[in-house]
């Protein structure tokens, strides 16, 4: 998975972004996964060109490949997970009445059905594009109970009682994985392993020293919370044989990876099959409401049908409980205000077959790197390598990232070979670290999750059980550290990082007098631009393949930052808090719940 740079020295980048759900809407709090575009009709032959639609006007553009995931770029996974073994559902063609309904097919919502149908409760999941398309299908696949943000900073937040809750929910997160792969005959390269964390610095010198100290305590705190953790001097990991000597590693037993898209097309493999569960892709929500106060639910039997999730299609799915799996509330919610947003990088670099210890590993840079190993074939594994994460919408460097990690990857492994995947993704970083699982603001049976602050994976995991229990009436102990209302952060906790937030975004707003292109001229086939000539409507101008001009506001429907032009990902992303759009428009991630607004001048060739 993949995450993001951290405030502390503890920190590492993307490791399990993931992934707190797919989009199905759209996307969270203090430091920025992701909705889907909708179709016109069901998908027929898998590899032609159709009309993709956000209730505007129709552009014909091949938008298979953004269905399927929310970038240009594919990750790793499909090497031995292609597309088309995803288990296909059909799209929504009436109105329904149910228990639940989850909006978001991936980590998050997957593990959340899973729970809820085993306790016979009535299911109904809506993912706007195709299932797993969101932050889980790109993720780096880190299932870690050592977290980013470390327990020394949890435990500051939430005390000592906290951070040991955020220690047992991520282990029984991970260990879970195991269990339901196990019982459920799902092979997806699922094994415990050690995780290593080492100093960016090379040994001998004073910043190697200090982070070694802080690692050592880091090691002191988890042990203190349970977990398998020691601080080894003179540790190097079994197959870095290049120079940089970083010798010396906290060590964690019992962490795990996994191929996260074969192990979640198992589940959903086996929701299929269950006479409780209905699933509907290319069904995006586009309102989410509850009518009055309704009964509170102890048995999801009982109780009003409160709720109204409403469709784009114009459909609209009647409930008892809600739930938005969506990697980012599709709403002007607090929450989505209490994030950061950033992009994160990885690559699969070949390897020889069992050169390099298969293990997780992490060095203790902001913008750490984090490493793990997946198959390739007989005589490579592929060395999963992510990090150089930034806020979304600075996207001018791209390439200069990508090789940034590969050349950090032949420094230290000097048999590696090819780099045959490199993809990007995204982070949702709350200011507290620990994501946001429960009750939406003003709600009583509608639920959010968000914010997996690089633990995506099991934070997913997690949010399954937790709402689950919530659902149907189970005390759960972990509630008071996840649960929105129970985040007590004093404002005058929050103001340092909040304030420098509030004056990035105040940066981004000022583009809107500032053009990226002086004319459609400037712009290569399938580039973008944004085109500002009378600086009163700032346009995205986007040329495609076949010389086609496509101009749209640039403006973001959220709340109207000027968006920007990834041209790694064909996307535009807007810098405010993290929407992303398709090259035409089409929304891919939230908080924004629809694409951007086109603008009918015509249509130019370039």
């Amino acid at each position: 998975m993949m995450m993001l740079p951290r405030l502390q020295v503890l920190c590492r980048s993307v490791r399990a972004q993931s992934t707190i759900g797919s989009l199905s809407a759209v996307p969270v709090v203090f430091r920025p996964h992701l909705g889907r575009a909708s179709l016109t009709r069901p998908l027929t032959n898998r590899s032609t060109t159709r009309n993709f639609t956000t209730s505007r006007t129709t552009m014909s553009i091949d938008v298979e490949h953004y269905i399927r995931t929310n970038g240009k770029n594919d990750p790793v996974w499909i090497h031995k997970d292609p597309y088309h073994n995803r288990p296909e559902f059909p799209q929504l063609n009436k109105d329904l009445e149910t228990d639940v309904c989850i909006i978001g097919a991936g980590i998050s919502g997957i593990s959340l059905a899973e729970q809820l149908v085993r306790r016979g409760v009535q299911v109904v999941m809506i993912e706007a594009r195709d299932v797993l398309s969101g932050e889980t299908g790109r993720t780096s696949g880190h299932l870690a109970s050592d977290l980013d943000d470390g327990y020394t900073e949890i435990a500051k937040k939430f005390g000592k009682d906290g951070a040991k809750i955020a220690a047992e929910s991520h282990d029984w997160a991970l260990q879970y994985v195991g269990q339901l792969s196990k019982e459920l005959g799902i092979e997806c390269e699922y094994r415990i392993l050690k995780g290593y964390n080492v100093s960016q610095y090379v040994k001998g010198t004073k910043e190697h020293d200090e982070e070694c100290q802080e690692l050592k305590e880091e090691c002191e705190m988890a042990s203190q919370l349970g977990l398998d953790a020691k601080f080894v001097e003179g540790f190097k990991v079994p197959g870095w044989d290049g120079k940089p000597d970083q010798r010396d590693a906290a060590v964690f037993g019992r962490q795990a990876t996994f191929h996260p898209t074969k192990y979640l097309n198992g589940v959903l493999n086996w929701l299929k099959r269950q006479s409780n569960f209905q699933c509907y892709t290319r069904t995006r929500m586009r309102g989410n409401t509850e009518k009055g106060v309704t009964v509170p639910v102890v048995d999801v039997h009982l109780g009003s049908r409160g709720v109204k999730v409403e469709t784009e299609n114009g459909h609209t799915i009647t409930c008892n409980h809600s739930v938005e799996t969506t990697c980012v509330p599709l709403q002007k919610l607090s929450l989505i205000a209490e994030m950061e947003y950033d992009r994160t990088y990885c690559i699969a670099i070949r390897v020889p077959k069992g050169s390099v210890e298969d293990c997780l590993l992490y060095d203790n840079a902001e913008a750490y790197k984090y490493v793990r190993m997946t198959e390739c074939d007989n005589e490579w594994d592929y060395m999963v390598v992510g990090g150089c994460d930034h806020k979304v919408g600075k996207e001018n460097e791209q390439d200069e990232r990508y090789q940034e990690l590969e050349t950090w990857v032949r420094e230290r492994f000097t048999k590696a070979g090819s780099v045959d995947y490199k993809w990007s993704g995204q982070i949702f970083e709350p200011e507290d670290y620990m994501a946001f699982i429960g009750r939406k603001s003003g709600c009583q049976n509608v639920d959010v999750v968000t914010g997996d602050s690089g633990n995506g994976l099991t934070h997913g995991v997690i949010a399954g059980r937790l709402l689950a229990d919530e659902i149907t009436g189970v005390d759960n102990p972990w509630e008071k550290v996840y649960d929105p209302k129970n985040r007590n952060l004093t404002l005058l906790s929050k103001a340092p990082g909040i304030l420098q937030h509030d004056l990035d975004i105040n940066k981004e707003y000022k583009r809107f007098l500032k053009s990226d292109i002086q004319d459609v001229e400037d712009l290569g086939l399938d580039q973008g631009g944004v085109l500002n000539p009378t600086t009163k409507l700032p346009q995205a101008v986007y040329k495609d393949k076949n010389g086609k001009i496509h101009r749209m506001s640039a403006l973001c429907p959220h709340l109207g930052g000027v968006v920007c032009w990834n041209h790694d990902e064909k996307s535009w992303d807007c810098p405010v808090h993290g929407s992303r759009f398709a090259a035409d428009g089409a929304q891919l991630c939230g908080p924004s719940n629809r694409g951007l607004k086109p603008i009918e001048i015509g249509h130019e060739r370039g």
